[in-house]
């Protein structure tokens, strides 16, 4: 069975559509309009902001539904998107602007319809860890062992960025053309590092908060240490576009992973609820509001949520993208409208 690295999985999905992917959005239910949206795989950070987005909505509005979606990751979601499978999505940034440039891996099956941009609903932290019976100390160590790594799961826009970050150091090739990257789903992780079939891996948390689900679940079932990087791993994440640098000691863990280093180094990575013209103006106006007026709500459903303002709502911007003109018009009214940017249509 071949590889699934980013391309190939795209294709799969291309060639497949999304199994599973029912309901489709735009559909008027008993209390309002019902917005569907690809969220990416179960005990993922994003899956568990769009079940809380789906609680305020049942709670505190009369004109919108949310109903969350299981996808493959904010990457699929663009070929998904592209497919007329999801109406609305979490995406990345990095994926956004990799497939409007057509750049790998979406340069020989480009995307031809996009959706329109939302607003940020997360920014993601990813960093190593490794096994406590690995020995592995640094990043280095990765380099010349006989190491297995888990990137994050294909598919995801984590996985994405944090393959180019690997790659810009040295160290995709050897470890691909060696069989030692496991290509698993996030579910199955936490097995794979328990059994030693996984001695490092990416791991993320979301906005400084908590980890994501998925990484909970192995910090359960295996004993970790965080690791520092190697100085051609650091220059690799500042030389990567779309990738933020920062320090921060490790969060949300229930076992101390701080005996080798007390502070780890982070590719992060911000997203963005992204909607097509078939979900309605008031629809995304009102899940604006209910994200902007109701993050307490929210909050109690995934603890990671950004504390929002108007302003904060927009830090994930691209100039170059339509904005959803129901959040076009929620912008607008709050004062934080760039005219630089473009009103889509619907």
């Amino acid at each position: 069975m071949p590889d699934m690295t980013q391309l190939s999985r795209r294709n799969v999905l291309k060639a497949t559509g999304a199994a599973g992917i029912a309901g489709l959005a735009g559909c008027l239910g008993s209390d309002g309009e019902t917005v569907t949206i690809g969220a990416t795989s179960e005990n993922s950070s994003s899956q568990q902001a769009a079940q809380a987005l789906a609680r305020a909505a049942n709670e505190h509005s009369e004109d919108v539904n949310v109903s969350p979606q299981v996808t493959s990751g904010w990457t699929a979601n663009l070929d998904e998107f592209d497919s007329d499978n999801i109406p609305a999505m979490a995406v990345d940034n990095n994926s956004l602007s990799k497939a409007m440039n057509e750049e790998d891996p979406f340069d020989e099956d480009p995307v031809d319809d996009f959706p329109m941009q939302g607003f940020v609903f997360t920014s993601l932290e990813m960093y190593w860890v490794a096994t406590e019976e690995s020995g592995i100390e640094s990043t280095a160590d990765i380099v010349d062992g006989d190491y297995d790594i888990y990137p994050i799961q294909p598919g995801f826009g984590t996985r994405l960025l944090t393959e180019e970050v690997i790659d810009r150091a040295g160290m995709w090739e050897p470890l691909d053309d060696e069989g030692r990257i496991y290509n698993g789903d996030t579910g199955d992780v936490a097995g794979a590092v328990e059994e030693g079939r996984v001695d490092a891996l990416c791991v993320y948390g979301a906005n400084g908060v908590d980890l994501t689900s998925w990484a909970e679940e192995v910090d359960v079932q295996a004993d970790l240490q965080a690791i520092p990087i190697h100085d051609e791993f650091e220059e690799a994440i500042d030389n990567t576009p779309g990738a933020l640098k920062t320090e921060f000691e490790p969060y949300g863990w229930n076992q101390d992973v701080t005996e080798i280093t007390d502070t780890v180094t982070s590719w992060a990575l911000g997203a963005q609820w992204a909607f097509g013209p078939e979900v309605s103006a008031d629809a995304t106006y009102e899940i604006a509001r209910l994200a902007y007026e109701h993050d307490d709500t929210i909050r109690e459903s995934d603890p990671t949520t950004i504390d929002h303002t108007p302003e904060s709502m927009t830090e994930a911007v691209i100039e170059d993208l339509e904005i959803h003109p129901g959040v076009a018009d929620f912008f607008e009214e709050h004062g934080v409208w760039d005219d630089s940017w473009t009103r889509g249509e619907i």
